[in-house]
């Protein structure tokens, strides 16, 4: 009976008749209000009835937006993919097995460009009727981050070559103690 539930969950959220997100909201309701009146009869696996009413119960405010919004990936899989690309095409572009640190600068414009090439491909004239000003702030934003993560290995170098020095003074110190005690 339990895996009986679990599948026909998986069915309604597959939803594979296209029916709306009410339809699929009120079928959905419907199976856990049976699930949770007859858990008892699960025997052994009431105690898992149990815990998947309470984690659903838990993401119901997020479960259904995939059905609300067109191409939104319904899984975590799903999603992971769309990630997984961007991936593969930095390891394709630069050689390198690790994404380079521009990523995280530059990582939602990349990110929204390998989405939306994959949804349709763009022309020129698409490209040319691109908002200047928009893309002149998105630069901006872009140069901002840049300048930071700058200032950041900067700084990294500038503490690393101070505690250099306060290492000698210090050691120096100690040589000239000791020297002067004759240690």
């Amino acid at each position: 009976m339990a895996y009986n539930w679990v599948h026909k969950a998986a069915d309604i959220l597959e939803n594979e008749a296209g029916d709306s997100v009410i339809e699929v909201k009120r079928n959905y309701q419907n199976l856990l209000a049976q699930m949770s009146r007859y858990k008892y009869k699960a025997g052994s696996l009431e105690s898992g009835i149990t815990h998947f009413l309470k984690i659903t119960r838990s993401y119901w405010s997020g479960l259904f937006h995939c059905y609300e919004v067109e191409d939104l990936p319904r899984t975590n899989n799903d999603l992971e993919h769309t990630f997984g690309v961007l991936r593969h095409h930095q390891r394709r572009c630069t050689g390198r097995k690790v994404a380079p640190s521009s990523l995280v600068i530059r990582g939602s414009v990349q990110l929204a460009s390998a989405i939306a090439t994959k949804l349709r491909t763009f022309t020129a004239e698409d490209l040319s009727q691109v908002c200047v000003d928009s893309w002149l702030e998105l630069r901006s934003d872009l140069g901002k981050h840049h300048l930071n993560r700058i200032e950041q290995l900067r700084f990294g170098r500038r503490a690393a070559s101070a505690t250099n020095v306060a290492i000698l003074k210090i050691t120096w110190l100690i040589l000239k103690v000791c020297s002067s005690r004759t240690c």
